[in-house]
């Protein structure tokens, strides 16, 4: 039997020092996406009063509005920092998701498998094998079987990957149920200009000088439009770039009866991912293939070469849907979603306080890149964990990893 990797999570507290008192039990968050409201959801289930302030009109306006992405773990052979943390991940996630959404119609647990192209992705060996992974095989990630591999139309032996506790989310739907949390009050049209520290209150202002909100606590989770609010913050030095990607995505009504049996029953990861039968913005069911991966891009239009590219990526990911759809990318089928992310250069977030001595009740949540959907709800947990002093979703020496003063020290040799 192929071994598996999987890690039962702690419940010693961090012994990272926390420099923020939260006896005021207020929090003002800059962003309602998933960082913010997932932030948000974890401090006002724990009895904060949070109030979230958004430069939209609404839900979804920015890379939350992904119409449909995965929840999947990372794997690698030495099973590294990121891949046990985006296992965490996974798992707060999809804890998450059926606490409060729709199975089937916002996210459903389909397990992933995952096209081990140009071998990127390799299960743990030898010592790298966690030990506890043996007696939760059925729950961890294997090398995909047979029957998957030709479930996914792939050609027998293709080297793949099945992660069992995996599946498909509607990023929209979990911000909003997010958001509906008791507790949680969103000012929607509030573009936050300026911040800045007035005697014990972090104060949020408009570009007309007029205050949007104060609390003790500020966490900023406004994905790359964090930098402009921060850079001007003495020390700040997290690296925050943006991640421009598009999906393309059609309807299966347009799909003939030979496109649609060569369909996976699960969704498809590796070079992007492909997943099927998923509704649409207008509430048809739809098939998806991206994202495109764009650095140092600040705009996210939609683009036709973009619809090319992921083109491209079916076919790579699954030849032969891939040959078989290449109609389906005409301008009178296809459609596309573009969204900004926020990543940093070792691909991990940077949570909590930037300078808990300097700055203290500023705090921070992005950098989560292309895992928002597998790292948010976790990053919103570690926040709300550190700030009530209670046990932390994951060992503290990983948690260590997300920690946002890990820059401290470069912003002060600066």
């Amino acid at each position: 039997m192929p071994k598996a990797t999987c890690r039962r999570l702690p419940t010693e507290l961090d012994s990272l020092p926390l420099r923020f008192e939260s006896h005021a039990r207020q929090a003002l968050v800059i962003g309602a996406g998933l960082s913010g409201s997932a932030v948000a959801h974890s401090l006002a289930s724990r009895g904060w009063t949070v109030t979230v302030l958004d430069q939209a009109d609404g839900v979804g306006a920015g890379a939350s509005g992904l119409l449909a992405g995965l929840a999947a773990p990372h794997v690698s052979p030495d099973d590294n920092v990121l891949s046990r943390i985006t296992r965490a991940g996974v798992q707060a996630t999809l804890q998450r998701a059926q606490a409060l959404l729709q199975s089937g119609t916002d996210w459903a647990l389909t397990g992933v498998l995952e096209h081990n192209l140009a071998g990127k992705r390799r299960l743990p060996t030898g010592n790298a094998v966690p030990e506890e992974a043996q007696d939760n095989a059925n729950e961890c990630s294997t090398q995909a079987s047979a029957e998957q591999i030709a479930a996914a139309g792939l050609p027998p032996g293709t080297p793949a990957l099945w992660h069992v506790r995996a599946g498909w989310i509607r990023p929209r739907q979990l911000v909003a149920a997010q958001l509906q949390t008791p507790g949680v009050q969103v000012l929607w049209g509030r573009k936050a200009q300026h911040i800045e520290k007035r005697g014990e209150l972090w104060v949020v202002t408009d570009a007309q000088g007029q205050t949007l909100g104060q609390a003790p606590l500020l966490v900023v989770a406004s994905a790359f439009d964090s930098l402009a609010l921060l850079q001007a913050v003495p020390g700040f030095a997290v690296p925050l770039n943006p991640l421009r990607g598009q999906i393309s995505f059609g309807h299966m009504g347009s799909l003939t009866d030979a496109q649609r049996q060569l369909l996976p029953p699960f969704p498809v990861n590796g070079h992007g991912s492909f997943i099927s039968n998923v509704p649409t913005p207008d509430g048809q069911p739809g098939w998806y293939i991206g994202s495109t991966f764009e650095r140092n891009c600040e705009q996210a239009p939609v683009r036709e070469e973009d619809h090319a590219a992921n083109q491209l990526r079916l076919a790579t990911l699954l030849p032969d849907l891939g040959t078989a759809m290449q109609h389906q990318f005409g301008p009178e089928h296809i459609q596309g979603w573009a969204g900004l992310r926020c990543t940093l250069p070792n691909r991990l977030p940077a949570v909590g306080p930037i300078d808990g001595e300097r700055l203290p009740g500023l705090w921070l949540c992005a950098g989560m890149g292309a895992r928002g959907i597998s790292l948010a709800v976790l990053c919103g947990e570690l926040t709300a964990a550190w700030l009530c002093k209670e046990p932390l979703p994951l060992e503290p020496a990983l948690a260590k990893h997300l920690a946002a003063e890990r820059y401290v020290g470069k912003a002060k040799a600066q």
